[in-house]
């Protein structure tokens, strides 16, 4: 581990390292931008650069998750693609989610809504976790007598990654909106998601294996299965597809990263699948050999969340807790073979560089993807295209692009990366957030992504020009210092042009958007604070109106809170206010995002999933 000094933050850094841990490699236990242009859903603009989103207005008939076009904007009705955005739009109409039966107290019944999917990390592929189309919670019955906890469904393992939603499934027989689980033992769970019935479970061990085990690392304890946040493409296969990444450990002490299809509706293995994960690269990094870097599976954990974009799912590796010698590597499969497509080595000939994002996901504007990269070797000679002569791109703000395979587009690095790095105070603990376009005051359309890191400071990015490094200053869009409390383990959530930091040891924190500009200080605050590692926020809203924001407090009994997304200084439930531990969460578990999904919440613990809702009778 490296130095800890030059954060300055709420908490002694000790107690930071001894929970969420310090290093740039993966973090333990436990990411289309927004479906609207600006506050209204189902605009016909897109966040992305280039293509615009592929529909507008309401739709007849339900909007799957897992289906966008071309790009992150809003997807309508039916309409299939490669990427993985989200629709907010449909006037179908269902019926309420009803009595709930089998393993979990059932949920009232719900007003009539068409459910919506949460197919991929934080909602859609820009990361904005907002969830648009929630017509059943609302600000005036989410309070501690109409809204609780509904039930629990128990799995064999943490859960780490969030848990995923798709609606209207048809399994065994029978239609089933359905909860998906997978755990740090290597199993996916198929819950019905209103009854809490376990429609299947799998393991994706192979025979002979078990789970890995911790690698001598906190940060994933104490064995290391399936972590990432797998994504759905319900356009694949018979039925839909359901991708995780699973590491396991051999009977002769070999460690394997595999990548699996299955199928939504039973668990069957697609596409011929597992495919093992290996790569090489050119360079002269850690295990190099003839001028090619080897990809070692035991150096590495697959943490951040998964991105299907275009028809392939993006891979990110990060180490265990800076242990041995690493790179940063993505490496992506075709979505409809689980064949190798692509590799990039971000610090080929370097070491370093890992991307772990504390659980957030790649994110895209529909073409390209972005992410923070962590502490690592950064060439600060650069050529005459203003990039790292050796191809190091350690401590960044990266753009890749992904039309030819991938490959480095642009990037922002601090002119103080290396010494950020040294010091262990990187980039990589954050999730990028890829915003909406975006219209200053003279009518210029801005194309944005932003994020921070273990510095605390908010970094804003020109999409189309991010700015490159310089050592005599930062070439940025806009730069925010002092405001968060605490180094950022997580990442910021998107609604109705206002911004949601939850940082390490500091409230969450709104900041609003106007002229393409981030205010530099926040318009609301929440009452109380976070404690290591900080909060993922995300939001419930009905449109533009509702907005609810969602956070898990972690500690030895989690806490989920609801605060008015307008206004943050209004808490309007927490779990722990009902009388006789009715609405306890369970054990917590750190960089745990909830989900909410026709009129529950889903949230990640020790040992299963805790199911909010209105209450019966409510």
């Amino acid at each position: 581990m490296k130095g800890l000094a030059r954060i300055n933050v709420v908490l002694t850094w000790l107690a930071v390292a001894m929970f969420v841990g310090c290093s740039g490699g993966g973090g333990g236990g436990g990411s289309g931008a927004d479906s609207s242009s600006g506050a209204s859903a189902g605009s016909g603009t897109s966040s992305g650069s280039g293509s615009s989103g592929s529909g507008s207005g309401s739709t007849s008939g339900s909007t799957s998750g897992s289906t966008s076009g071309s790009t992150s904007g809003s997807t309508s009705g039916s309409t299939t693609g490669s990427t993985s955005g989200t629709g907010t739009s449909g006037s179908g109409t269902t019926t309420g989610s009803g009595t709930g039966t089998g393993s979990t107290t059932g949920s009232g019944s719900g007003s009539a809504a068409t459910p919506v999917d949460v197919a991929t990390y934080h909602n859609d592929i820009g990361r904005t976790g907002q969830q648009l189309a929630e017509t059943q919670l609302t600000l005036a019955n989410v309070n501690a007598t109409t809204f609780g906890k509904l039930g629990f469904d128990t799995v064999d393992g943490k859960v780490d990654a969030e848990p995923l939603y798709l609606a209207k499934v048809t399994v065994g027989g029978a239609v089933h909106n359905v909860l998906y689980v997978a755990t740090e033992a290597d199993s996916v769970y198929a819950f019905d998601a209103d009854s809490g019935t376990q429609l299947w479970k799998v393991s994706t061990i192979g025979s002979g294996e078990t789970t890995s085990d911790d690698m001598g690392c906190f940060q994933i304890t104490p064995q290391i299965g399936i972590t990432s946040t797998p994504v759905i493409d319900r356009t694949r296969g018979p039925n839909g597809a359901i991708y995780v990444v699973a590491m396991t450990k051999d009977s002769s002490g070999g460690y394997h990263h595999r990548i699996h299809a299955l199928d939504i509706t039973t668990g069957a293995e697609l596409f011929g699948g597992p495919t093992e994960v290996a790569a090489t690269y050119p360079g002269s990094g850690p295990y190099s050999n003839n001028g090619q870097v080897t990809f070692n599976p035991s150096q590495y954990a697959e943490r951040q969340s998964l991105l299907l974009l275009n028809g392939q799912i993006y891979t990110g590796w990060t180490s265990h807790c800076d242990n041995g010698q690493y790179n940063g590597w993505v490496i992506a499969y075709n979505a409809s073979t689980l064949k190798q497509s692509s590799v990039l080595n971000l610090t080929p000939n370097g070491t370093e560089g890992s991307i772990w994002m504390s659980g957030a996901g790649m994110a895209s504007d529909g073409q390209s993807i972005y992410f923070l990269d962590a502490n690592g070797t950064f060439d600060t000679t650069l050529n005459s295209s203003g990039n790292p002569t050796a191809g190091d791109y350690g401590n960044s703000f990266i753009k890749l692009n992904t039309a030819s395979g991938l490959a480095v587009g642009d990037y922002f690095a601090m002119s103080n990366t290396a010494a950020e790095s040294q010091a262990d105070e990187d980039l990589g603990s954050g999730g990028a957030l890829v915003l909406p376009d975006l219209a200053d005051s003279g009518g210029t359309v801005h194309h944005l992504s932003l994020g921070a890191g273990k510095d605390a400071i908010i970094y804003v990015v020109n999409r189309d020009s991010m700015g490159k490094f310089s050592s005599s200053g930062n070439n940025i869009y806009q730069q925010i210092n002092g405001q968060l409390g605490g180094p950022e383990f997580g990442m910021p959530a998107y609604f109705n042009n206002t911004v949601y930091f939850g940082a390490i040891g500091d409230s969450i924190k709104a900041f609003s958007l106007a002229n393409a500009q981030l205010a530099s200080t926040p318009v609301s605050h929440t009452p109380g604070t976070f404690g290591a590692p900080g909060s993922t926020p995300s939001i419930s809203a009905n449109g533009s109106s509702n907005g609810i924001l969602w956070a898990v407090e972690n500690g030895t009994i989690a806490v989920l809170h609801a605060y008015n997304a307008a206004n943050l200084a209004s808490e309007i439930y927490n779990s722990n206010q009902a009388a006789n531990a009715r609405d306890q969460v369970g054990q917590g578990n750190k960089f745990i995002t909830p989900m909410i999904a026709n009129g529950k919440v889903y949230v990640g613990t020790a040992t299963g999933v805790a199911v909010f809702g209105l209450l019966s009778g409510s």
